[in-house]
């Protein structure tokens, strides 16, 4: 036996949760994802995914997607650097620069390696990185790949941020990397404070929109726009892999800085680009999402339903302010319970364990889509509140 698998022949981690039933993940789904969705023969209503805008099975996305691999066949084979560069990425960067009110953007394979080659292109030896404790996992692998001073504040507390922002020099590059929305507990940064610290110690700002792109701001521009300073962050990330029904993600800045990016970032140059078919669908989809206002309007709709249908029926759920709600359950053996005997009753959520949380903080992710009705949600809502009560979680 070899060392790696010497090393790992006793993982077992995940394997008590099989051999009690309740492991929860790599589920397969056989049809369309939507409000509802087939997993092994069981129908359940989907509260676990990151589609805000319900758009994944939209006839219209689907037909642009098929539309582009007759033009342009299944791959590019090979990165936007070399041979990779077709006609709809371009108009789709143009598209999403005028979108999110920048001179110009980016598009990468994924939303992952956006953070992961951004962060480090931008800022290296004897620049200063500083990032919310709760940021996503893209930023902290992004800020382990950089050669920055890297530093971290408590989540959203902005007396935290100043204290490390107070002891950097003045005239050193800084950035400050922060989610929009959190993806797990569904607050939001408090840019409006960011910003002002910015102006008093000489910063810049990235704000990770793959959480608030399609459901806040103006046309769903994110939250940068819902607090009126987009042109105070100076990189505006995004993803097509939620709202946008597609795959792939963005970074949209000033047309120096992109520049610098097109020709620096490891995960651009070096990635083969994305497919036709998912640039076609996210096209179509922002198109959508910028020309269905009622589509937002009732995402919100439900949104604040949920929201106050389980404040009033006791459950903890935080300072979310957006389709994203956690449950808090606050135990990782009852996380994996609630998560299953929810599944075995026609309601999919997702469970959040460490290291998404800390231990004392686990819970069920419990996320809405502009597809859902109210009547979903309320069934949704009484499934989870019979289990909570059943476990001892909520009285």
């Amino acid at each position: 036996m070899g060392q790696l698998q010497e090393r790992y022949k006793n993982y077992r981690e995940p394997q008590k949760y099989m051999e009690a039933g309740v492991y929860p993940y790599f589920r397969e789904i056989t049809n369309k994802q939507g409000p509802v969705v087939t997993m092994g023969g069981h129908k359940v209503l989907m509260f676990g995914s990151n589609a805000y805008t319900g758009l994944t099975g939209d006839d219209r996305v689907i037909e642009a997607a098929k539309k582009a691999l007759d033009k342009y066949g299944s791959g590019c084979a090979g990165s936007r650097f070399l041979n990779g560069t077709l006609d709809i990425h371009v108009q789709l960067e143009k598209e999403l620069a005028e979108f999110e009110h920048k001179e110009d953007a980016l598009c990468f394979s994924t939303g992952f390696s956006v953070n992961s080659g951004v962060i480090p292109a931008v800022v290296g030896r004897g620049d200063y990185l500083i990032c919310d404790d709760r940021d996503h996992a893209s930023i902290v692998d992004g800020r382990r790949l950089s050669f920055a001073t890297q530093l971290h504040y408590k989540h959203n507390d902005m007396a935290d941020l100043e204290r490390v922002l107070a002891k950097l020099p003045q005239e050193a590059v800084k950035l400050i990397v922060v989610d929009g929305v959190f993806s797990m507990e569904g607050d939001l940064c408090n840019l409006p404070a960011i910003v002002e610290l910015k102006h008093k110690y000489n910063c810049s700002i990235m704000v990770d929109e793959a959480h608030g792109l399609g459901v806040f701001g103006e046309q769903g521009r994110g939250v940068c726009d819902h607090f009126g300073l987009s042109d105070e962050v100076d990189l505006i990330m995004g993803t097509f892999s939620k709202s946008m029904a597609s795959i792939g993600g963005f970074i949209a800045s000033d047309k120096d800085t992109i520049n610098y990016l097109r020709h620096t970032s490891r995960t651009y140059i070096f990635s083969a680009s994305d497919t036709p078919a998912a640039t076609a669908a996210a096209i179509e989809a922002l198109h959508i999402i910028k020309n269905e206002p009622e589509r937002l309007k009732h995402l919100w709709d439900v949104t604040h339903y949920a929201l106050e249908r389980f404040r009033e029926e006791g459950f903890e759920i935080g300072e979310t302010e957006s389709p994203i709600i956690p449950l808090y359950v606050r135990d990782i053996n009852k996380t994996f319970l609630v998560t299953k005997l929810a599944f075995d009753a026609g309601v999919f959520i997702n469970p959040v364990i460490p290291p998404a949380c800390a231990p004392q903080d686990t819970l069920v992710r419990f996320a809405l889509m502009a597809s859902h009705s109210k009547e979903q949600v309320e069934e949704g809502v009484q499934v989870l509140k019979k289990i909570f009560v059943e476990q001892g979680i909520i009285k």
